[in-house]
């Protein structure tokens, strides 16, 4: 009971006890699970059109598969390959992905805590930080609580996207382009339910999302694709202003 935990002080718990509305350590969240099955869906269906639309634009199957192993970031991947196909050569398209690519340095400072203190831990676990991973990791406080949601995460996405990158890829050109059906929609809307709980409970988490939202949204008609996003950083100026 809470009230029973509350009356005890901290030299009177036993070793091991946990805080109130924690989660035990082993457990696992079946709304997290559920949660991660949905957005690995989502993952999965614009993977397998990088594949296609990869392999279409006249690269081989390998590269768009060995791509996605390397660097896992659907963005920066659909950009290199878009500047590809226009006819840029690799340093542009290796550039182009790389400037998409830099939000994540934010990202990776915001759940640093969740990937472990080991040297390993940490480097595995900056290869997976992406947007989905970092939303999840953010939605929650318990440091047990933000560690699994990292790992499953972002294991999870990691499989989902480069098993149906490969799939993809062998389907060739067949699947067209999966924003004709309202696919893509998935992604943000997805991304919006997970980051609500820190909108709800954060007044300066509020502040920071309106305005980075504003400054992306008025940035759109002005700037390459990546770039409102990168732009749109500047909001965390505001997140630990006094209201």
């Amino acid at each position: 009971m809470r009230t029973a935990q509350r009356t005890l002080g901290p030299a009177h718990r036993t070793p091991g006890a946990r805080k109130p509305g924690s989660a035990p350590a082993t457990a696992t969240d079946p709304r997290l699970v559920r949660d991660v099955a949905l957005v690995c869906l989502a993952d999965g269906v614009v993977g397998l059109s990088f594949g296609a639309v990869a392999v279409a634009s006249g690269l081989p199957v390998w590269l768009p598969v060995l791509m996605s192993l390397l660097v896992f970031a659907g963005s920066a991947q659909f950009s290199a390959v878009g500047v590809f196909a226009a006819g840029g050569g690799p340093v542009a398209s290796a550039a182009t992905g790389l400037l998409l690519n830099t939000r994540t340095a934010a990202f990776s400072l915001a759940v640093a805590d969740a990937l472990g203190r080991s040297w390993p831990a940490r480097l595995v676990g900056a290869h997976l930080v992406t947007d989905e991973t970092a939303a999840f990791v953010l939605a929650r406080t318990d440091p047990a609580a933000r560690r699994r949601a990292f790992w499953i995460s972002g294991l999870g996405l990691f499989a989902a996207w480069n098993v149906s990158v490969l799939a993809g890829a062998l389907a060739g050109s067949a699947l067209g382009d999966t924003d004709r059906f309202g696919l893509d929609a998935a992604f943000p809307a997805v991304l919006l339910a997970l980051v609500l709980p820190a909108l709800r409970d954060s007044r300066g988490v509020r502040r920071a999302a309106a305005a980075g939202g504003a400054v992306a949204v008025l940035a759109t008609p002005f700037l390459p694709a990546g770039a409102p996003v990168l732009l749109a950083l500047t909001g965390l100026l505001l997140a630990r202003r006094p209201a």
